[in-house]
């Protein structure tokens, strides 16, 4: 009896979890003036086909008619545009054009396959990266740093473990660069295992405060002690050791700090000096592993450190979940120059965009417009550094029970090709590289990325970095093939 009572509690509390999670699908897209994610529990059995959803097959006859009015994506707006049914959206010439290039090049019509840098910097020519190919030159004199940022896309160090990986083994270098105090979902970055304790993070994505540079993120301790450990890893051959370690923070009173490393007995104490700008505390020695212990830590507030070598190349990964990379309006010009007197980037490569994608929107103008913003930013912040633009990858969503490309990827990547023209940097097509058209169907066929049909593996991960690193060393070639032209 007693279990008989049980199990009807059981069937009611789940019949009253079914029914509040089905009744969420009936939210309406905004709540107060805010637009939200819909909520459908059944979205995997649901069929669309009364929706009348764009797929590739109907945005192709849409291409095809040639009968949509001119419409600018030119001059973008501040915010973003509130849903549009696509199918009936009027699309411009240029971005009829430009998605009809994409949906040609997976047929070979197109050249469009990220099989090259498309190089839009003024004057052209091969150009665009030439601060960062001759600092490669001397890569065995001095260290040469690549920031690379986005999204949960590289979240986990994927793609950028194995971009890194191929790098030092070209030019020399070794460690996995900067690591943050605290790393969202520690347990799947296989690069570099960390703990800490006793933190308080700020991010740039959901606070205005403090002012932050590259990294987006702050972290204060909550009392007066804190703590951080870390170990090397051997996923990759040039991660196991380092000959310098870096305690990077911007605000301190008076900190004490107890570091040992390589499991040594004696315990190294510093007291860091006063700062209200960035500063860091350098080790520099063969290091595997070590644990930071800080006391009377009020008034401190640190970025991260960085596990690296005194020569070769160093790239540091900076991705934050749920950026859409418009947050970098708000990057700081004082912090940030603050920042790259210590850590001067030779490369910045901006990967963003999924997180601004909807699938029910093909006029990104506002996006463009707003990043282009942020292009400028970054390069007035870090004048020394190129730039460089990579476009959203494929990703596919489910229709009338069949995976394929989204046309919101088409139109996306449309518009990040106008931004890196606009702002005049380079430009990475990573949808091209992947592909083209039903390529993330296919990725996930081989394992090379999840089931939401939207983020890779490390194996897919791996794929990206080849097609990536060798764009970027046939740019190479043409640079120097150019200025050898030149000379």
């Amino acid at each position: 009896m007693k279990n008989d009572n049980c199990f009807n509690r059981l069937f009611v509390l789940l019949l009253i979890t079914l029914t509040f999670c089905a009744g969420l699908y009936g939210l309406p897209g905004t709540i107060f003036e805010h637009k939200i994610k819909s909520v459908d529990i059944f979205a995997d059995i649901r069929t669309r086909d009364n929706a009348t959803p764009t797929t590739l097959d109907s945005l192709r006859i849409q291409l095809e008619s040639n009968e949509a009015p001119e419409l600018s994506l030119t001059e973008g707006v501040p915010e973003a545009p509130s849903s549009t049914a696509i199918d009936s959206m009027a699309l411009s010439a240029s971005l009829r054009d430009s998605i009809s290039r994409v949906m040609n090049a997976a047929r070979g019509i197109s050249d469009h396959t990220g099989a090259s840098i498309e190089d839009y910097s003024p004057g052209g020519r091969h150009t665009g990266l030439k601060r960062f190919f001759s600092a490669l030159s001397r890569s065995r004199t001095r260290p040469v740093r690549i920031a690379f940022m986005g999204d949960s896309f590289i979240e986990g160090d994927i793609m950028v473990a194995d971009f890194r990986s191929a790098m030092q083994q070209e030019f020399g270098g070794h460690g996995v660069g900067f690591v943050p105090i605290i790393t969202a979902s520690p347990q799947y970055r296989p690069t570099v295992d960390q703990q800490a304790d006793g933190w308080k993070l700020y991010s740039i994505v959901n606070s205005k405060n403090p002012a932050y540079t590259m990294s987006g993120m702050m972290f204060e301790p909550r009392y007066d002690q804190a703590g951080l450990s870390f170990t090397t890893t051997s996923r990759y051959a040039a991660l196991r050791k380092v000959n310098t370690l870096k305690l990077l923070y911007d605000r301190n009173e008076r900190t004490t700090i107890r570091f040992v490393y390589n499991d040594i007995m004696d315990t190294l104490v510093h007291t860091l000096p006063p700062t209200y700008s960035i500063a860091q505390y350098e080790i520099n020695d063969t290091i595997s592993g070590g644990s930071f212990t800080f006391t009377s830590a009020q008034g401190f507030r640190a970025i991260g450190i960085a596990l690296e070598d005194r020569t070769g190349v160093v790239v540091d990964n900076y991705s934050l979940r749920g950026n859409s990379g418009l947050v970098f309006e708000q990057l700081d010009p004082a912090v940030s120059a603050s920042f790259r007197e210590i850590r001067p980037y030779d490369l910045i490569i901006l990967q963003y965009g999924l997180n601004a994608m909807d699938e029910d929107m093909l006029d990104y103008g506002w996006y463009g417009a707003r990043m282009t913003k942020v292009v400028r930013r970054f390069q007035s912040c870090f004048p020394e550094s190129d730039v460089l633009m990579l476009s959203v990858p494929d990703r596919a969503n489910q229709y009338s029970g069949t995976f394929s490309t989204m046309p919101a990827v088409l139109a996306l990547l449309h518009t990040q090709r106008q931004t890196a023209r606009t702002a005049g940097v380079p430009f990475w097509n990573m949808f091209g590289a992947m592909g083209g058209e039903n390529s993330m169907v296919q990725f996930v066929d081989k394992g090379w990325a999840g089931k939401d049909y939207t983020h890779l593996t490390f194996n897919g991960g791996r794929e990206i970095a080849r097609s990536l690193m060798k764009a970027l060393m046939k740019e190479k070639e043409y640079y120097e093939g150019s200025r050898e032209e030149a000379d």
